[in-house]
Order: C-alpha cells, then structure tokens, then sequence
C-alpha cells in the first residue's frame, strides 16, 4: 500500500498524486482520462479505454473437436470477450457445425466472418439495456415450468411433455451463460457495473442464484429422461409421494428466490429466507417416504425413480443455496 496525502487546490479542489510505478504499468500520461467510482468509503480510479475499442480473443481449434471445442466458445463468451476468431489451418466441416451450433446457445453472439480457414463471432448485447434482475426472473419463471412439467410428465405418463421438457434445457443454458459473462465483466470493469445499474455484490446475488436455477433446470431434465425411460404409469402411492416431495422442494426453491428477488424489505426478506431453509426437513421426510416406496417396485424402474427422489432432494438443496445467498443480502453492511 502507499500512501498519499490529499491536497486542495484553488481553494476547492482536491488532489492526490498518482503513484509513478502504477502509472507507467498502466499508460497513463498526461490528458488520460481515468474513471473515479466510488466503493463504500472508498474510491477506485480506472483507466478509461479508447471509444469504441473492443477486447478480442483468438484460438487456434486445429486439435480441437466435440465437446472441448463447445466449451472453448462457451469459455471464451463468458471470459468477456467481444469479438471471437477461431482459426485453423482447414477448419472441417464438424468444427464448423459445432462452432455454429453453440453460437446459437449463447446470446447476442452472430457470425461476421467465415472463410476456410477462420470463423469470426461478434457480441452484439448492450450491457447497458441488459437487466440481471430481469434476466435471474425469466429463468426463475422458465426453470419453474420446467420442474413442474417434469413431474407431470412422470405421474401422468406423457412422454411427449417430457421430451419437451428436455428441449427446453438449452433456454437456461444460455440464460446463465448471459448473467455469468456479466458478473465475471462486474469484477473486471467497474463501468460495467455503473452499465447494469447494480453494485458488485447485487451481481454476485444475481449469478449465484442463476447458477443455482441452472441445476435445478439440469435435475428437471433428468426427471423428464427418467419419464421417457419408464415409459408407463406410476403406482398410485408413488406418484403421490413424488408430487409432495416435489411441491415441497419447489416451495424451498420459490421462497428463496420471492426474498432475493422480490422482496424491498430486509426484515421481509429475512423471513422469506428463513422460511425456506426451515422447509428443509419437511422435504427431507417426504423424499425419504418416496424412496421407502420406491423399494418395492421393479429393479429397473426403481433405479429410475431413485435417481427422480435425489433430483428432487438437490432441487431443494439449491433452493437452500438461494436462501443463504437472500440471507447474507438482506443483513445489515457492515
């Protein structure tokens, strides 16, 4: 740490010296603009870039394929990047489909460029006109419906429903993959905040329940898997016990977020978040009387409905997880 003693000039004005080692580092020179924000009793200067200079990532993908190639486009979007080249000596017609594909999966990212020996995405969302809070409540309400068709699909016996459900996983994906590249931007940029309109830890409020819907998403898919895979209807006592338990997860899942992400009141939303945690042991009960049941069905089938039961538990647990997260936001700063 080095320390610098304020000054005032002209009367009214107050000035601190830079420290000369960071300055240099950092290109800063006389007429550089910097950006001041304030930080709760503190404040962070910023080196403000040139307008309309954009960050860009280059990869060569000649030994990379399949899945590592989908999760290098994945990584690279949500490390920020705004423009994204992929090289190759001769890209194959594989890479080319699966570059294209996961694009798709991801928002705001288009093709500009494309030859034999290169692809070229660009960014094009405007952080500014993005709302995490918006973005975290859409796939609130889009995670829910998942979940809850999941098991309907299950109970009633409709596969259709269920392979709906499965196509549906992609939505979220893409949707966490939006609010991740963001919270990650929050900790890099601090005009990225100022753009969003929220402070850093609203972000990581915002991306921790996000991620926590995104596995809930995952476990509604695995439900909807195990519906198409058991293919016929649920004893009556087993359906029964699977709906309990999962209404009385999802309400663990609803009364975290309902504080996080609804509630303007801290005491309110204390009380919401408790609520939550509180419901813990109720789904507990009830997913162990799922699983006594499940005991007496067929070895294949109770495979399957063991692996719905667990799904089920998590989905609680991250709801918990979201509770936590409303608890500590809605405690009084320090």
């Amino acid at each position: 740490m080095e320390k610098r003693r304020v000054q005032v000039t002209g009367g009214s004005t107050y000035t601190v010296s830079l420290p000369k080692d960071w300055a240099e580092e950092n290109g800063v020179d006389a007429g550089t603009e910097l950006g001041m924000f304030p930080q709760n009793g503190s404040i962070v200067a910023e080196v403000l870039a040139r307008e309309g200079v954009g960050t860009e990532g280059v990869m060569d993908i000649s030994d990379v394929d399949g899945e590592h190639l989908v999760r290098a486009v994945i990584t690279m979007y949500v490390a920020g990047f705004d423009v994204m080249r992929f090289e190759s000596d001769d890209i194959t017609g594989d890479q080319r489909r699966s570059l294209r594909d996961t694009s798709r999966r991801l928002a705001g990212l288009e093709v500009v460029e494309e030859t034999r020996d290169h692809i070229t995405f660009h960014e094009i969302l405007d952080s500014g006109e993005i709302s995490m809070h918006r973005t975290v409540s859409r796939m609130r309400l889009i995670v829910k419906g998942m979940f809850e068709d999941s098991v309907a699909a299950l109970v009633d016996d409709d596969a259709g429903l269920a392979r709906d459900v499965v196509e549906r996983d992609d939505e979220p994906d893409r949707m966490f993959a939006m609010v991740n590249r963001m919270f990650r931007a929050s900790l890099r940029d601090l005009r990225s905040v100022e753009e969003l309109g929220v402070t850093r830890e609203e972000c990581f409020d915002y991306y921790s329940a996000a991620r926590q819907l995104e596995r809930i998403a995952d476990h509604s898919t695995k439900i909807a898997e195990a519906a198409v895979e058991l293919d016929g209807s649920l004893d009556d006592d087993v359906a029964e016990a699977v709906e309990e338990a999962s209404d009385a997860a999802f309400s663990v899942v609803e009364d975290a977020l309902e504080s996080l992400l609804e509630s303007d009141d801290d005491r309110e939303a204390t009380e919401l978040a408790n609520a939550a945690l509180d419901s813990l042991p109720d789904v507990e009960e009830r997913t162990k009387t799922a699983d006594q049941l499940i005991r007496g069905l067929e070895p294949g089938e109770a495979q399957q409905m063991g692996l719905v039961v667990d799904s089920i538990g998590r989905t609680a647990d991250y709801g918990a997880n979201v509770g936590e997260t409303a608890l500590q936001s809605a405690a009084p700063e320090p």
